[in-house]
Formats: C-alpha cells, sequence, structure tokens
C-alpha cells in the first residue's frame, strides 16, 4: 500500500508551541519535492515529549495540509497499550491513511508481550498499521519469529526495520512470504535494504534531501542499482552527519540552518555543540547531489 520515501517528519517548535506555520510550510516543501508519504509524531518529530492533544493536532494539521495528495502515516506508539489505542483511534479519525507503532519501550515485555501488545491495537482499531522495531530505542528486538506471527493479523501490513541488521531482514522476509511490506528506518542502508526486496524507507535525511531520496528509492524500484548508487554516495556524508548525536537533534539543526524553522526542541534532547555546528554546516554546503542543493542562509 505504500511504497518508495516517506519521511519522518520534524516537528517545529516556536517559544514552547507547534510552530504550525512552520509545519505546513515544511509539508508543503515534501509534498512539492515529490515524496511519497509523510510520518507525523514519530521518533523525529518528538512525539515522546508532546502532550496527547499536541500529538493529536500535529497529525490533523498533516492531514489538513497534505489534503489527500499522499498518504499520511501517523505514529501512534508508546509503551502503553491503552494510550497506543487511544491515539490510534484518532489518527483514523482525523483521517490518517495509516499508523506507525513503535515497539514497547521502557517496560521491557516480552515476545509474547510485543506480540499482543500489536495484536491489541490491530483489533481494536481498523487502521493499516506498521509496526516499528528500534532496539536501540526501547532495548528490546521484535524478532523475525514474532513479525511473523503479527503478519497473519489482517490489518497489520509492514514493518519499519531500523536494526540496520539486514541479516534479520532476511530471516524475516523469508518467514513472512510476502505478507508484510518492509521499510527500512536507517536512511544508511536503504539501497541493500530494498536490493533485498524492502518497499522503501522511513527517512530522517527526506526532511532536507527529499528529491535525492526519493530518486534513490524510485531507482531501486526500478532496478537501476547504478544510478541508485549515485544518489547513494551522494547523501552518505549527509546521512552520517544526521546521526552525529540522537535524531532529531541534528536534522533540527539542518532545518534550522535552512532557514525552515527554528532549532528548538524539547528537553531532555539539547543543542549540538559549535564544533558539531560547524561541522554539519561544513557537510551542508558540500552536499553535492544532481537534484537539489542545501542553500544555508546562517
Amino acid at each position: 500500500m505504500f511504497h518508495g520515501v516517506m519521511t519522518a517528519l520534524v516537528t517545529p517548535f516556536k517559544d514552547g508551541q507547534v510552530d504550525e506555520e512552520a509545519f505546513r510550510a515544511h509539508l508543503e516543501r515534501q509534498v512539492e519535492a515529490g515524496v511519497d508519504g509523510v510520518v507525523p509524531t514519530g521518533t523525529t518529530g518528538e512525539a515522546a515529549t508532546l502532550s496527547v492533544a499536541e500529538h493529536k493536532r500535529v497529525i490533523q494539521i498533516a492531514v489538513e495540509q497534505v489534503a489527500g495528495r499522499i498518504p499520511v502515516i501517523a505514529g501512534t506508539g508508546s509503551n502503553n497499550t491503552a494510550e497506543s489505542i487511544e491515539l490510534t483511534q484518532a489518527a483514523k479519525d482525523l483521517g490518517a491513511d495509516a499508523a506507525l507503532l513503535i515497539s514497547p519501550y521502557y517496560n521491557k515485555p516480552m515476545q509474547e508481550g510485543i506480540f499482543q501488545h500489536y495484536q491489541a491495537v490491530a483489533k481494536a482499531v481498523h487502521l493499516p498499521q506498521i509496526l516499528y522495531n528500534v532496539p536501540g530505542r526501547t532495548n528490546s528486538n521484535i524478532t523475525p519469529e514474532t513479525v511473523a506471527r503479527l503478519s497473519h493479523v489482517s490489518n497489520i501490513i509492514g514493518l519499519k526495520d531500523a536494526t540496520a541488521d539486514l541479516a534479520q531482514l532476511t530471516r524475516t522476509l523469508m518467514l513472512c512470504d510476502d505478507r508484510l511490506a518492509m521499510y527500512s528506518g536507517d536512511d544508511a542502508t536503504v539501497l541493500p535494504f530494498m536490493a533485498l526486496g524492502g518497499a522503501g524507507v522511513i527517512s530522517v535525511v527526506s526532511n532536507i534531501a527529499p528529491k535525492t531520496m526519493a530518486a534513490l528509492c524510485a531507482a531501486m524500484a526500478k532496478g537501476d542499482t547504478a544510478l541508485a548508487k549515485t544518489y547513494h554516495f551522494a547523501l552518505q556524508d549527509l546521512t552520517d552527519a544526521m546521526f552525529v548525536e540522537s535524531n532529531p537533534i541534528p536534522v533540527k539543526a539542518a532545518c534550522d540552518m535552512l532557514a525552515w524553522m527554528t532549532g528548538e526542541m524539547r528537553l531532555p534532547l539539547t543543542a549540538l555543540t559549535a564544533q558539531q555546528m560547524q561541522a554539519l554546516k561544513q557537510v551542508m554546503q558540500k552536499f553535492d547531489s544532481p537534484l537539489e542543493t542545501l542553500s544555508i542562509v546562517i
């Protein structure tokens, strides 16, 4: 149902509040650049520090601004199953096309708990749902066997795999037998991920280089690996720069440098150091893609 590059959107803030004007402009920029979908209220969108009301409002703004031109996949995950159900139902009511749900964090559930969590949300809300496995943040791994069990739930339609573990991806693909679409959650490995059969990427770097990431995914979808490598190499330094500190710290700084929004974040996230900012600026100035440039204005 969903494919190509889907941008894991930042949430702009100004004076402690969601900056609706900047967010709408960012959404419009993404649509015009040709991305295949947008993902508000995920990790990159600082969902962990949004109030429930803000979470729902950000989804609403995304649905309104996109206006059906591309899919909106709302982040609705939580370590609290009841809250996940509430947010997923809200996403459906607000008109989102699907939901992305992070595996429960902090609680450290067993695989059976992970399975029952996702199954409960899927049964409670009839909306297409994508599992999200990011062990570096959740302190748990959704095993290929658990993914395979969940692949039989009718409205669980995909997996965002942010492990960068291509061997695990291979095992998951083998067990799921094409029942789920697989999306990379790691910008650095989109090319090999799609070569193995992935449908695309839920991307951080496409916040600032959407045309290039979209072109990479389109080339891989057509089987043009040589062209895809051109874009992959063009993105490499920028991708590395986006993860010198916890996401979304660097990408927020990059958006600020481009004068698209303030670099404001919510605690406990804090800004890059002056040295890191200078290094990021240099990477952005040197970014060399045939499709787009990054015009720094600060």
